[in-house]
């Protein structure tokens, strides 16, 4: 039988040709096995009509607590919730599920989360099974700031569709302030899926709610006094990268080593001085359909240093400047990223209007002021009382002003000892420390990428673990920027630290990195791998990760004897195992 084709005077666009051509070429592919499926899954299906699969694809862990979330709510409806890791879920097995949600986060520039990849490679793969007999529904988080707006989520939609899966309610996109709108949609889902299912819509159970503990989640933080603040890098260094300790005493909170924590900040004052002169306003002025005044939103409510999508639109409508109108009216994305790199709101307020904005007008354009996350770089089992924060101030001038991060120089200069900025544990179970302690660890992680690893050797220490450790760390100078040299040293002395492979790119003429050093060493890098190691990488997603990823496979090919595609089956094969973890921003 020959897969039916699209000719090419078709009058379909470009989107609809890869859709038909995607739901021709699967269908094709299992015809001839489709009803031995089927009876398959008839077998099953009695026992699991109630079963409701929610699976997740999670980087730092939203769309993993979504997951949770959407699992009580299912209860509530009678259904039974199974929650896994889609990088857990075997696509032969997934064809035999009824009812499914799947929840995913977009990673860097419109692309899979890390656990998600595998099961999306079987997905989208020719060989994908059928899925009639599924009913679906997907809840997508993503950030608008980037190109590929929820495109994993868009991904999984269409696939399945192409599938023959059918949607028991239409996709949901939520920005970054995504909870309201997520919480929403789970909740008008979940009668759906209960119909869809033949749910009696009993409750399974009734169990009261544990409180919340403050600081748990980001709409209930907590309020954390600094107790450190103190500079790593040396004076010297181009870079100002500080230690940071908040006390925990008595609050309730656990973490994990591998965790982040959210800090909600406040924006630069200087900033929203600015801005408000700019808008010839003062810092009470009273907005409509707000209880804060004009100063108040921009300190504390709304993002004012990155433009958001709808601001940057909006200007490109009413100015006069050519350059950014002929860049949104060819929608070049390359070029609006370097056109916008260093620019701020009142930069672009400041570009030559064709008609007044006013402060309504101004603040519905704004995106909310987001918290930012950071990875621990502490264990609590070293420190019960204690969270610890490795942070490099953003700093730099441009167009004759001085450009601040909005949370890293908050932190650095205007939280002074004592004070209690507002904070979150945000749990990223997928970066752990393994459970074997005996298992070898290998880390990459320059600059502040070390951060978790500090927490990792801290855990394995507080453990008494006998697998050996190894970190990959650098920086620019060793000199200047050889952040928690005494520690390392006194690790590596006391043989909990067993290799440590030093990188300072601007020590020599030729710059070296740490993925220079893991060819160098490629060798034993590869026998510890032999070994059971576990690898993790931490840092810089657009350039670091994928240079070491890049390095991993070269030290797999070369010390394996591998070709190019077996060693991509290794690699896969580290992920299934999840030996090969990352955390990457």
């Amino acid at each position: 039988m020959k897969i039916p084709y699209i000719p090419e005077d078709a009058p379909f666009n470009g989107e609809q040709k890869y859709w038909l051509a995607g739901f021709l070429a699967g269908l094709h592919s299992r015809l001839l096995v489709l009803e031995d499926k089927q009876q398959i899954a008839a077998g099953s299906a009695a026992a699991a009509t109630t079963q409701l699969h929610i699976l997740f694809g999670s980087q730092t862990g939203n769309a993993e607590a979504l997951a949770q979330s959407a699992a009580k709510a299912a209860r509530a409806k009678g259904l039974v919730p199974v929650v896994q890791g889609l990088g857990e879920v075997d696509i032969e097995v997934f064809a035999t599920m009824r009812h499914v949600l799947i929840v995913t986060s977009t990673y860097g520039e419109g692309e899979m989360p890390d656990n998600a990849q595998l099961f999306w490679q079987a997905l989208s793969a020719s060989t994908a099974p059928r899925l009639e007999q599924m009913h679906f529904a997907v809840l997508a988080i993503g950030d608008t700031g980037y190109d590929g707006f929820c495109q994993a989520g868009k991904f999984f939609d269409m696939r399945l569709e192409q599938l023959g899966a059918s949607r028991v309610t239409d996709r949901i996109d939520c920005d970054i302030d995504f909870e309201e709108p997520s919480n929403q949609w789970i909740a008008s889902s979940m009668p759906m899926f209960a119909a869809s299912a033949g749910s009696s819509g009993a409750a399974l159970d009734n169990l009261p709610e544990a409180p919340v503990i403050p600081g748990s989640n980001k709409q209930n933080p907590y309020a954390a006094a600094l107790i450190t603040n103190k500079r790593l890098s040396a004076e010297d260094s181009a870079k100002d990268i500080r230690h940071f300790e908040f006390d925990l005493t008595d609050s309730g909170l656990k973490y994990e080593a591998g965790d982040a924590l959210g800090v909600i900040p406040v924006n630069d004052p200087t900033l929203v001085k600015l801005l408000l002169t700019q808008l010839k306003s003062d810092y009470e002025t009273p907005v409509p359909g707000f209880d804060r005044s004009l100063g108040d939103l921009l300190t504390y409510q709304f993002e004012i240093s990155e433009p958001s999508r709808k601001l940057i639109e909006w200007v490109g409508q009413n100015t006069t400047n050519q350059e950014l109108r002929h860049i949104l009216q060819h929608d070049d994305k390359d070029t609006m990223g370097i056109w916008l790199w260093g620019k701020d709101t009142l930069d672009l307020l400041q570009l030559e209007l064709t008609r007044s904005l006013s402060v309504t007008e101004f603040v519905a354009l704004l995106r909310p002021l987001q918290h930012r996350a950071y990875s621990i770089s502490s264990s609590q089992k070293a420190h019960p009382n204690q969270v610890h924060l490795t942070i490099a101030s953003v700093r730099y001038h441009s167009a004759g002003r001085a450009r601040n991060g909005v949370c890293s120089t908050y932190l650095a200069e205007r939280v002074g000892r004592g004070e209690k900025p507002a904070i979150f544990i945000s749990p990223n179970k997928a970066f752990r420390v393994p459970a074997n302690s005996d298992a070898p660890l290998i880390m990459v992680g320059p600059g502040t990428g070390i951060a978790p690893f500090r927490a990792f050797l801290q855990e394995r220490q507080a453990c008494d673990a006998k697998g050996k450790n190894w970190l990959f760390f650098g920086d620019q100078h060793q000199q200047h920027d050889y952040i928690y040299q005494d520690e390392l040293t006194a690790w590596q002395q006391t043989g909990l630290l067993t290799r440590l492979d030093l990188a300072f790119s601007r020590d020599q003429e030729e710059k070296i990195y740490v993925q220079t050093r893991m060819l160098e060493q490629g060798a034993e890098l590869y026998a510890w791998l032999q070994e059971g190691a576990y690898f993790y990488v931490c840092g810089d997603a657009s350039r670091m990760a994928k240079d070491v990823d890049r390095a991993l496979y070269q030290v797999i090919t070369r010390f394996g004897g591998l070709s190019e595609e077996g060693a991509a089956e290794y690699v896969d094969q580290l992920k299934k195992e999840k030996r090969y973890l990352r955390d990457v921003y």
